[in-house]
C-alpha cells in the first residue's frame, strides 16, 4: 500500500500545460504529470536550460513534451501563450507561475512594480484560464489547478504585500471560474502551498526565517515540490471529480482552517 494520492493515475492521451514548469513545484508538476502519461508542455521564462532538463527527465520517464517560452510579467508575454494555448486543445492547464518579485515596504511601491507582481501571479492567469477554459467548454471536459499560497491566508511577510494580495486574488478566482464553469464540465480548484523547500524561499527568505517556519510547524519541516506535484496529478484526474472550487492548503499543519 502507498501513501502516494497519485499513484497508479493515468493521464493518458491527455495535453497539460504547466507555467513556471522550469524549476520548483512547476518542474516536479511537469514531470509528476507526465509520468502519469500526459503530454506536458513546459513554460519557462528564462532558465531555457532548465526548462530543457525538465523535458528530459520527461522522456527518460518514458513521456513527452515541449517547451514554450513566454515573460508572464508583462501583457506581450502572455498574450503570446495565451494565443499558443488556444491554436492547442489543452486538457489540463496548472497556472503555477508566480513570484515575490522583490521585497518591497508599502510606501516604496512603484505602480510598475505593482503591476508587475499582479501580471505574473494574478493577471496571466486569469488570461490563461480563459484561453484554455474555451476549448474546455466546448469539450465539456478540463481540469485547470490555480496555485496560491498561505501568504494569501495571512497577508505573508514583511514587503510581500504584493504578492499575498494576488494570490489571495488567485484563490477567489477559483470559485468564480468553478461557478461558471463546472457546470460546462470543467473542474477548478486550487493549491495553497505553506512554505516549500525550492529556490523560491532561498532567494526571499532568511535562515532564520525558514528556522521560524520550521518550529512553528507540527512535523518540524519544509514542504517538497514533490508532496505539490502529487496533489497536483490527484487534482487533474478523474478521482477528484466532486472536487470543485477548493482552495486546498497543503502546509504540514503549519496553518490550519
Amino acid at each position: 500500500m502507498t501513501n502516494n494520492p497519485a499513484a497508479g493515475i493515468s493521464l493518458a492521451g491527455k495535453t497539460a500545460l504547466v507555467t513556471g514548469a522550469s524549476s520548483g513545484i512547476g518542474a516536479a508538476s511537469a514531470v509528476a504529470l507526465g509520468k502519469a502519461g500526459a503530454y506536458v508542455i513546459v513554460h519557462y521564462n528564462s532558465q531555457e536550460t532548465e526548462a530543457k532538463e525538465v523535458l528530459a527527465q520527461l522522456r527518460v520517464a518514458g513521456a513527452d513534451g515541449e517547451i514554450v517560452q513566454a515573460d508572464l510579467s508583462t501583457r506581450s508575454g502572455t498574450d503570446s501563450l495565451c494565443a499558443f494555448a488556444s491554436s492547442r486543445e489543452i486538457d489540463i492547464l496548472v497556472n503555477n507561475a508566480g513570484s515575490l518579485v522583490q521585497r518591497t515596504r508599502v510606501l516604496d511601491f512603484t505602480h510598475e512594480l505593482w503591476e508587475k507582481v499582479m501580471m505574473l501571479n494574478l493577471t496571466s492567469a486569469f488570461f490563461l484560464s480563459q484561453a484554455a477554459v474555451r476549448g474546455m467548454a466546448e469539450r465539456k471536459s478540463g481540469v485547470i489547478i490555480n496555485m496560491s499560497s498561505v501568504a494569501a491566508r495571512f497577508g505573508g511577510g514583511l514587503g510581500a504585500l504584493a504578492y499575498s494580495s494576488a494570490k489571495a486574488a488567485v484563490s477567489a478566482m477559483t470559485k468564480g471560474l468553478t461557478k461558471e464553469f463546472a457546470p460546462q464540465g470543467v473542474r477548478v480548484n486550487c493549491i495553497s502551498p505553506g512554505t516549500i523547500d525550492t529556490g523560491y524561499h532561498r532567494a526571499f527568505s532568511t535562515t532564520e526565517g525558514l528556522d521560524g517556519v520550521r518550529s512553528a510547524t507540527p512535523i518540524g519541516r519544509l514542504g517538497t515540490s514533490e508532496e505539490i506535484a502529487d496533489l497536483v496529478v490527484f487534482l487533474a484526474s478523474d478521482r477528484s471529480t466532486f472536487i470543485h472550487g477548493q482552495v486546498i492548503e497543503i502546509n504540514g499543519g503549519f496553518l490550519m482552517a
